[in-house]
């Protein structure tokens, strides 16, 4: 199954360069333990997400944090099954983080294995934050090295592909402006090499010999990727303890990929017990150079892709989040515990990519199906007890 149908589901807060830091040296979150799980249900698709998380600071230097994660995926995305039949698959992932902290200086180092009938992950992770001039301004640097093992699963039989390489390097800088205010800007380099394309997805091409009018054929990519993207973001905190977030999102890749996200989010505390948040996310992107919903003729390029994650598309996410503190004041070894719900509802639509599964001749001729979009429904909900 592709990786990135399965992203679609899998979901994370990015919280990164907005956390305010008080005076003094950096200093360790506080020891938890989270449950977490997720529903995703769109496009043909189903994922579900369970994870285990813990925390544990050893020395007010030294914490390590473990996480195990499992996600079921069911069904398959449109594209997909132009080609292959649905599938049902599972991934299992597991990391493990040590951070250090040294004077104003905090080291991360990471470990994430992921495993799947078809795909294996296995990713390194380096990263470092030093607080500086009064503790207003803070640095981070981190390096990320990723080695997959890609293979595609028919029935009971899994045959290796390729291997394909990640190398990522991050550099961002937050500053607080005022007693109110907070920005920071990250810079991003990803390098990929190696097998990049999507061995469950296909080309089209105008074939008049055939009753459809088309055929379909293999996939070709690149054998090298790489992708810059430059983000901003600033959180405003109002005087009735509330907070405004904005952010914006700009990258661009050696495929002529070019995309724009932008996010507009509020939090506001309700007594000593409820925090309600929103977000409004939008996403537009441009196609790649070697993407087409239908080519001419088979070979008509030196590289061909038919993936709907390659295509010109824009998403809208409506976000609600509320988290409850059910032990605001403690419980035996627990200082504290809360219980969070989220929903999320994305809406995508797509410029170039057309619905083949359902429409065709002699209704349509090849190239003008309709153009392809769905709905997606996210829940999340995830336990955390503070000790």
């Amino acid at each position: 199954m592709a990786q990135a149908d399965k992203k679609l589901g899998r979901w994370s807060a990015i919280t990164a360069l907005l956390l305010a830091r008080t005076a003094g040296a950096a200093v360790l979150p506080d020891d938890r333990a989270d449950i977490f799980y997720s529903n995703y249900s769109g496009g043909g698709m189903d994922i579900t997400g369970k994870s285990v998380s813990v925390r544990k600071k050893f020395s007010e230097q030294l914490g390590v944090e473990a996480d195990y994660f499992i996600d079921t995926v069911t069904g398959a995305s449109i594209d997909v099954l132009s080609s292959a039949s649905t599938i049902h698959d599972q991934r299992t992932q597991k990391s493990l983080a040590l951070n250090y902290i040294r004077d104003k200086t905090e080291y991360t180092l990471s470990y994430t294995n992921s495993v799947e009938d078809d795909y294996v992950s296995n990713t390194t992770h380096f990263g470092l934050s030093q607080d500086m001039f009064g503790d207003l301004t803070t640095v981070t640097l981190g390096f990320t090295n990723t080695r997959n093992l890609v293979g595609e699963h028919n029935g009971s039989v899994t045959t290796w592909l390729a291997h394909a390489y990640s190398l990522g390097y991050e550099a961002g800088v937050s500053q607080i402006l005022t007693k109110n205010l907070i920005a920071g800007v990250t810079f991003e380099v990803v390098t990929d090499q190696g097998y990049l394309a999507n061995p469950y997805r296909s080309i089209r091409f105008l074939d008049p010999s055939n009753a459809k009018g088309y055929s379909l054929g293999a996939q070709v990519y690149p054998g090298t990727h790489t992708s810059d993207a430059i983000a901003a973001r600033a959180k405003y905190y109002l005087p009735n303890r509330a907070a405004l977030a904005v952010s914006y999102r700009y990258y661009a890749d050696t495929w002529a990929v070019r995309a724009n996200t932008a996010e507009l989010g509020y939090t506001q505390p309700i007594g000593r017990r409820w925090i309600v948040e929103g977000r409004v996310r939008y996403y537009q992107q441009g196609h790649a150079s070697f993407y087409s919903d239908l080519f001419p003729f088979a070979g008509s390029q030196n590289f061909m892709a038919r993936d709907q994650t390659l295509a010109a598309s824009t998403n809208l996410m409506l976000d609600a989040k509320a988290t409850y503190a059910f032990l605001p004041d403690g419980w035996k070894i627990f200082k504290r515990g809360t219980a969070t719900l989220e929903y999320s509802r994305i809406s995508f639509k797509y410029g170039d990519f057309r619905n083949i599964k359902n429409y065709g001749l002699p209704a349509y001729q090849p190239g003008s199906e309709p153009l392809y979009h769905f709905d997606a429904n996210v829940w999340q909900i995830y336990l955390s007890m503070f000790f």
